[in-house]
């Protein structure tokens, strides 16, 4: 024989229940809070990872899972330990990141809000990998304001972390960002190294951006060292501006500037250059478009203010017009009349090639009645140039140079017209 159902519970009980519970003393009231909270915490690692994992991608849009042992740790912050954990937004193929291993300790009030608002006290990741282009249609997404980042109030710290991008990588990242905290400034240090295939660049660098929510007061300094076959660049940076990625990542405007040395063999140049202009993020390149170049140096490297434009990718291409204060002493000396002028050279340059600059670079020079068009190879410039004292007077150029007038050994030539071809072997 069947038992009979069980009566509903009237509603006159269900209001009797909540009258009960708010005639309760908040301390016992909290206390009952409290333990509840315990009770939740006490479920197996196995099924309250999940859940917070749940709650914490639904709060700032993701979908976060994990594989492997997890475990939870109650204290003054819990902590929750987690291994093989994917993030990505719903739906997506890619995951925006992966890490080996991470541990967050969360406040009390995070649990009880459910990861809203999502307030952590420190995040650390063993090995994470982070995929930019799947990374930036996320952040573009995000609320503006409070609510756009979680709150870190011990900060974050990644060891051995990657970052994709499209057709580079950086490697061995080591990253420390103490406090991250509605609109207060934030601060971080990051070692790592750039590999796009060709050129390495290991990097030592400190960020600041003074107010997160509007991306007003970003900058970083440093140093990074590129490097390919044959030639180091040491070099010291500082890059500011205002950072924007609403749509995508850009800085408005970006102001950089930086000082080394290029080095090659017993070449030693040393120089000083810096950019001013929008600084956008495109799909695998970045574009400064227009800037503003100003270059000083020693020797070999001329005096030169100009107008521009720069893309960077899978590739390098740039074409900038400006002038050249005077003449280089290191360069070889005109000939009279030309070499008495005290005007500033005209130049225009193009370049399209890889990084290490072995395509031709695209040259024109005006300076009063002297013009020379053609192309000018970086590589054999350098070799040129460390050979001076004992090679050719002239750089390796291909071109020709016209001028109205010109002495050469006592003697004045008129209409000069003169051809230049490098029969050197050159690179792609």
């Amino acid at each position: 024989m069947s038992l009979p159902p069980r009566p509903a519970r009237p509603p006159q009980a269900r209001r009797r229940w909540r009258r009960l519970l708010l005639l309760l003393p908040p301390s016992l009231l909290g206390l009952l809070l409290v333990l509840a909270l315990v009770a939740w915490l006490a479920l197996p690692p196995a099924r309250l990872v999940p859940m917070v994992l749940a709650r914490i991608g639904a709060s700032i849009g993701l979908e976060i899972s994990a594989e492997g042992d997890a475990a939870t740790r109650l204290g003054r912050h819990p902590l929750i330990v987690v291994r093989n954990l994917v993030a990505r937004e719903p739906g997506a193929e890619r995951a925006l990141l992966r890490a080996r291993r991470v541990e967050v300790a969360l406040p009390w009030r995070t649990i009880r809000g459910l990861g809203d608002p999502l307030a952590l006290v420190r995040v650390e990741l063993d090995g994470p990998v982070l995929d930019l282009p799947a990374l930036q249609p996320w952040l573009a997404s995000r609320p503006s304001g409070e609510g756009r980042l979680p709150t870190l109030e011990e900060g974050l710290h990644v060891r051995d972390g990657r970052i994709d991008g499209a057709g580079w990588s950086v490697e061995a990242m080591e990253l420390t960002l103490p406090r991250l905290r509605g609109d207060a400034p934030v601060r971080a240090r990051a070692t790592g190294r750039y590999d796009d295939g060709a050129t390495r660049a290991p990097f030592a660098l400190a960020a600041t951006l003074q107010r997160p929510a509007s991306g007003r007061g970003f900058a970083v300094v440093g140093a990074v060292a590129p490097a390919r076959a044959g030639w180091r660049l040491p070099t010291s940076i500082t890059l500011s501006g205002a950072l924007h990625w609403q749509d995508r990542l850009a800085l408005l405007p970006a102001r950089f500037g930086a000082s080394g040395r290029y080095l090659a063999g017993e070449t030693d140049i040393p120089f000083a250059l810096g950019l001013h202009g929008p600084l956008r993020a495109h799909a695998g390149a970045w574009t400064l478009l227009p800037a503003g170049i100003a270059l000083r140096g020693g020797g070999l490297v001329p005096e030169l203010d100009a107008r521009g434009a720069f893309a960077i990718g899978q590739r390098l291409r740039l074409q900038i017009d400006g002038r050249i204060a005077h003449w280089p002493e290191a360069w070889p000396t005109l000939p009279p009349p030309l070499g008495a002028s005290r005007q500033p050279l005209a130049l225009s340059a193009g370049y399209r090639g890889l990084f290490d600059l072995s395509a031709p670079l695209a040259l024109r020079v005006v300076r009063d009645d002297l013009r020379f068009d053609g192309r000018l190879h970086i590589p054999g410039l350098v070799d040129w140039a460390s050979t001076l004292d004992q090679g050719s007077l002239l750089p390796p150029l291909e071109g020709r140079l016209e001028a109205e007038a010109m002495e050469i050994s006592g003697a004045r030539l008129e209409g000069v017209r003169i051809e230049f071809d490098d029969d050197a072997e050159r690179g792609p």
